[in-house]
């Protein structure tokens, strides 16, 4: 078979680039699917927040926060709760839950993000090792032909085709994944601003009356 022909030519390595590959393409579809279900219509549910708490339904608020997917709709959970309590400082109740979200939006970008950089580095270092076999070979023989030693130099090349093979997919899933979680972290700010502005609308009406 060729891609197992092609493993064993260029050495250990590319099965060391093998598994990262694997692990990246694991964790991007993680983090796609993890996206993709955490997407919502946030004017949407500011809108139906709003709503509903303009009636003081505060229960009736917090169940579709709970029924709502995605880091947004939490901490709008967290700052409702921390209304319904009468905390003072609502900011840092979105401050404290925000804290818990954003680790949760970039776990394991940095691993895909470590993967796009490391991957060529271990194709490179298989060539050089790869070279290196091949002058130990040409200096204990003196009778090789030119096909013998273009074998081995291209063999010696398969571990840095197959690094940079790797490490493109990675770097473009890296960059894809971290503009869909800064979109989502910039959804939690106007969020966070929407129903900060909310309440205090809500408490001068209330003082007023």
């Amino acid at each position: 078979m060729l891609f197992l022909k092609l493993m064993n030519d260029g050495g250990p390595l590319m099965w060391v680039i093998l598994a990262g590959a694997v692990l990246g393409l694991f964790f991007f579809l993680e983090k796609t699917f993890q996206f993709h279900r955490e997407e919502i219509n946030v004017r949407e549910l500011l809108q139906g927040l709003t709503n509903v708490l303009d009636r003081d339904g505060i229960v009736e608020a917090l169940t579709l926060c709970d029924n709502t997917p995605g880091p947004v709709a939490r901490i709008l959970g967290a700052a409702i709760l921390a209304y319904e309590r009468g905390d003072e400082s609502i900011r840092q109740a979105l401050d404290d839950a925000a804290l818990d979200e954003l680790p949760k939006l970039e776990r394991h970008l940095g691993f895909i993000g470590t993967l796009a950089f490391i991957l060529p580095l271990l194709g490179f270092l298989g060539t050089v090792l790869g070279m290196l076999q091949t002058f130990e070979v040409i200096q204990a023989n003196s009778y090789l032909s030119s096909s013998d030693i273009s074998g081995s130099v291209m063999t010696a090349l398969l571990t840095t085709a197959a690094g940079l093979t790797a490490a493109i997919p990675c770097h473009l899933a890296y960059n894809y994944l971290s503009v869909r979680a800064d979109a989502i972290a910039l959804d939690m700010e106007k969020a966070a601003l929407e129903i900060t502005g909310f309440f205090e609308r809500k408490e001068r009406k209330t003082a007023e009356k």
